[in-house]
């Protein structure tokens, strides 16, 4: 009773590793049984040698209709028919499982998923989005805007085929798992941002990918307001709630409608000659060292500078003249798009 059970849920538990190419494996390992037994007739009852025993096997399995090594008797032919129904069979087991997964598009999906694994290791800089829901979606779809590359991480199928259809790189599978993380190329990604429906989740995932990743910057949804804490001890950089959010913005369209259609002219209008952008000092840029004025930003690339923030966190609002640009400072500028490429020269 134990042995049956034993092997019941061993047999699951294979079936559930190889899906839809559980068919195919069985095949094969039953296969190789017939292939075995073949040997077991003429090497051990008729007594050949084991080179001439597996060349019979083979040319019994294939029916390609060669005489036999050497004559068989009674009892070897009796087997050796048994062989051939056996074989018979399993080939056409096998045959109808491969066809089986042509026709439903198995293989092509395990080689399209291959294939889109190599694309996801050799990506750098690119942003991990853990569920693509109501926000993981809006997310995704802005960042792609600006020709960045993403990675989605979802579990859901009816997802993974509208993944599919635009043509965006996903991963399949569980986030709170380590090594669905590190198969979206966990450790050269520039961010990872959570936006699963359930807290407890986000929370999981955060704590994950900052043992996994110390340094990576991390994002993460939260429901309540009172969640915020949770997700910033578990290693969350910054932490947004969506309905949070949502209502600050329709109180600021009542309340100061001309500044939020600036902000969005700026943010997220992608028709007009102006930007809104955010540009890191380098180390090695001429302008450390220099104040405003010196620096020259504004009548060579014609950009006005709304704030600094400084590389130990303090913000400088509306900085004046005299106020010195350091290394790792990050200056929030508006103004043309092409200035704002030729800037990054001098960066």
């Amino acid at each position: 009773m134990n042995q049956r059970i034993f092997f019941n849920n061993r047999y699951l538990r294979w079936k559930v590793k190889y899906g839809h190419f559980f068919p195919l494996a069985l095949g094969t390992i039953s296969l190789c049984f017939v292939f075995c037994f073949g040997i077991f007739i003429y090497w051990h009852i008729e007594g050949w040698e084991i080179g001439e025993s597996i060349y019979q096997v083979i040319i019994t399995l294939s029916t390609v209709g060669f005489m036999e090594v050497h004559p068989l008797s009674h009892k070897a032919r009796m087997l050796t028919s048994v062989l051939i129904f056996m074989g018979v069979g399993n080939f056409a087991f096998l045959m109808g499982a491969f066809t089986q997964l042509l026709v439903e598009g198995h293989l092509q999906d395990l080689l399209g998923r291959r294939k889109m694994q190599k694309i996801i290791q050799k990506l750098e800089g690119h942003f991990i989005i853990c569920g693509y829901g109501r926000i993981g979606s809006v997310v995704a779809k802005e960042i792609l805007k600006e020709g960045l590359p993403v990675v989605i991480v979802e579990q859901d199928e009816q997802v993974i085929q509208e993944l599919q259809m635009e043509g965006i790189l996903y991963i399949h599978g569980d986030a709170t798992s380590d090594q669905v993380l590190l198969s979206a190329n966990l450790k050269k990604a520039k961010a990872l941002i959570t936006t699963l429906s359930k807290e407890a989740q986000n929370v999981y995932v955060t704590l994950t990918a900052r043992q996994l990743v110390p340094k990576l910057n991390i994002i993460a949804r939260a429901e309540h307001e009172n969640s915020i804490q949770k997700l910033e001890f578990a290693g969350a950089d910054r932490v947004l709630t969506p309905y949070v959010i949502g209502g600050k913005r329709m109180a600021q369209v009542v309340l100061r409608p001309t500044v939020t259609d600036f902000l969005e002219l700026a943010l997220l209008e992608k028709h007009l000659d102006l930007q809104m952008e955010e540009l890191v000092i380098s180390d090695n840029s001429i302008l450390v060292g220099k104040d405003l004025i010196n620096s020259e930003i504004r009548p060579r690339y014609n950009l006005i500078i709304i704030a600094i923030k400084k590389a130990d966190g303090k913000m400088i609002f509306n900085p004046g003249p005299k106020t010195v640009i350091s290394a790792g400072d990050t200056l929030i500028v508006v103004g043309n798009k092409d200035n704002l490429k030729r800037i990054e020269e001098i960066l």
